[in-house]
């Protein structure tokens, strides 16, 4: 059955999954859904023992219904490769009472790679099925990993230029340096003053002006993105959920329709999403458990109903969560909207004057699957030592802002069901953050001494990433104001 794609605002016009994920953000500024969300039809038991590569073919080919086998298992084979350091993909650890989902094995140390590494082989399939001979420039923002998977990702990539907007002092010195240091003659990364919000808000901007398009169209030129707004990236994240669910089942931790919890420290609400797309398909999950730093909106939205990103901005020392505009969520607001498309536009028409908007009791009806609550900077670092001195197991600042939110979970429910961690990130992409957690001795230390005492502490060796950026020569060094992203872009194409 074919699966087609409307804009969650939109008037309610279809389209394929190719040119939604060629377009990456309707006309009309809403987001590509799914006009239905169709179940893996397939007993779970049969999936047992298969590969993260044979999963991700059977939940994508549902959901990217003119894609052929063909070019769909070549786009799969290609991304999940050699890339990643294990031949799992996402491995299912267990230590101590968690089961933590390792999605950090890719390219660039972070779960943004389980999609970007796919999302390029998408795209230029895409553009060849709809006879798409402009050139593709992908335009991103980034709150610290997407930039560098992207432009892993697209480096290089015939027919494609990638061009990324960070916050200049909102990343760590590891995500900035990885970005920096970026090969490949089609990438192009700027830092501007301002938080991730500005940077999304700018490029989301740019999508929507009609005259800034017509120019490029003009020089052979037309926009997509990279960003979890794109449902390319969505899609192959929905897969490892699937996986895990059949690595407890494969374990013996789990029987068949157990159902199981899910925890995701969240930013924009795109991994969650995928959790919860995951369930529509059929996977048993019980709860969403949405973890958040001192960026709290999507607790405070849970707990209220209401939605407010009027407040102060916390850089924190999780900053791929240090986000006030949670684009992804749209998604789920259309759904409990009864995928209405006026109810969801009025909403974000609010979002977007008056930076907030409330949903009815009847929406809130809909969202009892999900639990919200937050750790600040002290309780995050306390679990960092806590895990460590408990399993000798080292997270990431994400990962123990799941693990702290699990616990308030936990304590306030009773809830002894199997609970799976998304472990978004490696911890030697923060070293300096989880070092100082550990112990405060390591204050003092070089960026690069506290990588090599980490490696020795967790006993795992410096991941490749890493390496390649000791001694990286910078090759971006361009920095904007917010005005000045269109002008930017347009500078970079050469227009």
């Amino acid at each position: 059955m074919a699966v087609l794609y409307g804009s969650t605002r939109g008037n309610g016009e279809k389209i394929t999954a190719s040119m939604a994920i060629l377009k990456g953000l309707a006309e009309d500024g809403g987001l590509f859904v799914p006009d239905c969300i169709p179940a893996l039809d397939v007993p779970l038991k049969e999936l047992l023992g298969k590969s993260y590569q044979e999963i991700a073919y059977q939940v994508m080919s549902r959901l990217l219904t003119d894609f052929t086998e063909e070019e769909l298992k070549n786009c799969i084979n290609k991304a999940y490769d050699s890339k990643f350091d294990t031949p799992e993909i996402a491995p299912l650890v267990k230590k101590g009472n968690s089961y933590y989902l390792e999605l950090f094995h890719g390219s660039t140390i972070a779960f943004k790679d389980m999609a970007l590494s796919i999302l390029p082989h998408l795209l230029t399939t895409a553009a060849k099925k709809n006879g798409v001979t402009n050139e593709i420039v992908i335009l991103t923002a980034t709150s610290g990993d997407t930039g560098k998977a992207a432009m892993a990702g697209f480096a290089d990539v015939p027919g494609t230029r990638i061009i990324v907007f960070y916050p200049k002092d909102g990343v760590s010195p590891v995500q900035e340096k990885q970005m920096l240091t970026q090969k490949g003659e089609n990438t192009s990364v700027v830092g501007i003053y301002g938080n991730f919000d500005d940077a999304q808000t700018g490029v989301k901007n740019i999508f929507n002006d009609k005259e800034m398009k017509e120019k490029l169209t003009g020089a052979g030129f037309q926009f997509s993105s990279a960003n979890s707004i794109n449902i390319g990236r969505l899609v192959p994240q929905i897969a490892y959920y699937v996986y895990a669910y059949l690595k407890l089942m494969e374990s013996g931790e789990i029987q068949e329709d157990e159902q199981i919890n899910v925890v995701v420290p969240t930013g924009n609400f795109g991994n969650i999403l995928a959790a919860y797309y995951a369930k529509e398909m059929g996977i048993p999950i019980a709860r969403f458990i949405c973890a958040s730093n001192e960026n709290k909106v999507l607790y405070d939205f849970f707990q209220t109903g209401c939605y407010d990103r009027n407040r102060d901005f916390h850089l924190t020392n999780s900053p791929s969560m240090d986000i006030l505009i949670s684009s992804n969520l749209e998604r789920l607001i259309y759904k409990i909207a009864g995928n209405d498309t006026e109810k969801n536009r009025t909403l974000m028409e609010q979002l977007s004057k008056e930076g907030k908007y409330e949903i009815t009791e009847e929406m809130k009806e809909k969202l009892q699957e999900f639990y919200g609550n937050y750790a600040d900077e002290e309780e995050t670092a306390k679990t960092i030592q806590q895990v460590y001195e408990e399993t000798g197991y080292v997270l990431d600042t994400h990962t123990a802002v799941g693990k702290a939110v699990y616990e308030k979970y936990k304590k306030e429910t009773q809830d002894d069901k199997k609970t799976v961690i998304a472990s978004t990130a490696s911890p030697f992409k923060f070293t300096r953050s989880v070092m100082t957690a550990i112990d405060k001795k390591y204050e003092g230390m070089e960026d690069f001494q506290l990588v090599d005492e980490l490696a020795e502490l967790a006993k795992i060796p410096v991941p490749q990433a890493i390496e390649e950026i000791r001694t990286a020569k910078v090759r971006h060094n361009r920095t904007a104001q917010v005005s000045q992203m269109a002008e930017t872009v347009m500078e970079i194409l050469g227009i």
